[in-house]
């Protein structure tokens, strides 16, 4: 018993340590002015939520921003093509992002420029950025180019095309095209690893 009793004496002591360190805690609190830490807690939670808002904001400009490079890149190089075509083109521009070979973004993808040692001019990978002046999208063909990049870019279109990289129009021969396996022929255009 002898042994026990210096055990019980050293809890003990730890015991009014504990509670003598929550009484200046509760002491602390109940006499200062809690108007400050009010006034703080409403602007850290102000702030908090404004840049969660503004994040919120950015995110959704910067989709929509992606959707319609999209859009438009299924318009212009696909709008008299049938249903598959359209879906196609927007595959092969989510893949190429998907692809550490080319840039991150669809408006990356899209825009994008190569040098061409031949031609002596930066070339873009789809003929239509190219040009200096593009008529407007408009009409049911618009449309159904939004509808189309919102499926393939949300996922609610499922691929048809193994992994398409490039293709070009069926009335053409690119170099680069010589030698090349052609996954598929969809509409006008066949598609590329």
């Amino acid at each position: 018993m002898l042994r026990k009793f210096p055990t019980m004496r050293r809890t003990s002591r730890r015991v009014p340590l504990l509670a003598g360190w929550w009484i200046e805690l509760q002491f602390f609190w109940h006499t200062r002015n809690k108007a400050p830490w009010v006034v703080a807690l409403v602007l850290v939670a102000i702030v908090a939520t404004i840049g969660g808002l503004t994040q919120l904001i950015d995110t959704n400009r910067a989709e929509s921003r992606e959707l319609t490079c999209l859009a438009l890149n299924v318009y212009y190089e696909a709008r008299g093509e049938p249903l598959a075509g359209m879906y196609a083109v927007a595959e092969v521009t989510m893949n190429r992002v998907a692809s550490h070979r080319f840039p991150e973004t669809v408006c990356g993808v899209v825009y994008e420029k190569r040098w061409d040692w031949l031609r002596k001019r930066n070339v873009g990978a789809f003929s239509w950025t190219e040009f200096d002046i593009v008529p407007h999208p408009e009409g049911s063909q618009w449309k159904q180019a939004r509808k189309v990049a919102d499926a393939v870019y949300h996922g609610k279109q499922p691929p048809a095309l193994n992994g398409a990289m490039h293709y070009h129009a069926t009335y053409i021969r690119p170099s680069w095209a010589a030698g090349q396996e052609p996954l598929a022929r969809v509409g006008g255009h066949v598609f590329y690893k």
